[in-house]
């Protein structure tokens, strides 16, 4: 006979261990599943092994998705505010670091808020099995039979929490889309989201030296533009800038990245050379840049010379070129470091209040295997919580 749960979640991972959980304190008999042998592997690799766990500024405006009102509902009912509260009872520090993004404090990591969710899985009566794979899925009469690794087993509802296509390594597969299709889903294109930019060899032979800088910029791209920090890698382009003009890039694009934001760089050269006419655009770059940025960009532009050699229409053209610095990458890292998966099952097919099957109201899909993708800074971690919240109070 096969074992008998009201409930089956695949997947450990955020969305799942907090449905898991959710279910669990409404007296439902849980078990929640995953073929590795770690629950919550990207909650563990998060933020620099600290987690940056919600965003207090959460909106729907912070959310990409075919069907853009499908998150209102979820992200209502369970605000950021939920999950906070649900950190400070179990005594876990946290620091603001920017506007709104909650990181585990010092005496804490990521591991922290694995335990508080196993925690409450433990005190909810929700079972976590790991390294269990799912081999088959077919419906019986009200329910669904499951075939696993480790034996078969029946549940009344079933819920798909068990990712996208992000980081492998961590044990990302398709095999969520695979069981939306089964149910005649719609999977929507998926590729790589927030992940950082590789170059050209010509461009990565110039930047590569730079390896390692951080600077701020604004960075624009398909009407999208942000203000954060971009850090030059051995690859490409990387840093939080990159990562989120990429969930909006397109192969082929062009970025347009302004490394002096807020700067009036034509009007403050021009007093820099009345004032030292024989220094350098390099000397003036130098206060404003890493010094090995502004070194670069020297070469790359050769602006050699003293200032006094350049008319006010050439530092309006230095101006345009520092300010509107189009670069068109190679492409991205892909799934390999990418934070997320853009895409994935058509939420037109779920109910925004329940995220059932709208024909098939005892399966839901939560979390990242949804086309509902968070910018970076927490977004996509209050999704996961919202998500399994709400599907974990009627599964």
């Amino acid at each position: 006979m096969p074992e008998s749960f009201d409930v089956v979640i695949i997947g450990a991972g955020a969305a799942g261990l907090m449905c898991g959980l959710t279910a669990g304190y409404r007296a439902r008999k849980v078990l929640v599943l995953d073929h590795a042998n770690k629950p919550g592997k990207k909650i563990l690799m998060s933020g620099g092994g600290r987690c940056n766990f919600t965003n207090l500024n959460t909106t729907p405006k912070h959310f990409r998705s075919a069907n853009p009102a499908f998150c209102i509902s979820a992200l209502r009912r369970y605000p950021p505010g939920a999950f906070v509260e649900l950190v400070e009872r179990h005594g876990i520090d946290y620091v603001e670091k920017a506007p709104g993004q909650l990181f585990c404090g010092d005496d804490f990591k990521s591991k922290a808020i694995v335990q508080m969710l196993l925690t409450e899985c433990e005190w909810a009566g929700a079972e976590v099995r790991l390294q269990t794979s799912v081999e088959q899925i077919e419906t019986t009469g009200n329910g669904f039979s499951l075939r696993t690794n480790k034996g078969k087993l029946q549940c009344d509802s079933l819920v798909i929490a068990c990712g996208g296509l992000s980081v492998p390594t961590m044990g990302a597969s398709g095999f969520g889309y695979e069981v939306a299709r089964q149910f005649g889903l719609d999977i929507l294109p998926t590729r790589a989201g927030l992940v950082p930019f590789t170059l050209h060899p010509e461009q990565k032979q110039h930047f590569t030296p730079l390896s390692g800088v951080a600077c701020e910029v604004t960075v624009s791209c398909r009407g999208q533009t942000f203000k954060e920090p971009m850090l030059f890698t051995h690859r490409g382009l990387s840093g939080p800038a990159m990562l989120q003009i990429s969930s909006y890039w397109q192969a082929g694009d062009p970025l347009s990245i302004d490394l002096l934001p807020g700067i009036p760089v034509a009007r403050e050269l021009a007093g820099y050379r009345n004032q030292q006419p024989q220094n350098t655009l390099l000397n003036w770059l130098n206060r404003q840049l890493p010094k090995r940025v502004a070194q670069a960009l020297v070469e790359l532009h050769q602006w050699h010379g003293p200032l006094q050699n350049y008319s006010n229409a050439q530092l309006a053209a230095i101006e345009q070129q520092l300010r509107e610095w189009s670069i068109k990458p190679a492409g991205t890292e892909g799934y390999r470091t990418a934070e997320v998966t853009l895409g994935g099952v058509d939420t037109r097919g779920l109910s925004s209040k329940t995220f059932a099957c709208q024909n098939r109201p005892n399966l839901h899909f939560i979390g990242e295997v949804l086309d509902v993708t968070g910018e970076l800074g927490g977004f996509n971690f209050q999704w996961a919580w919202a998500s399994g919240f709400c599907a974990g109070q009627v599964v």
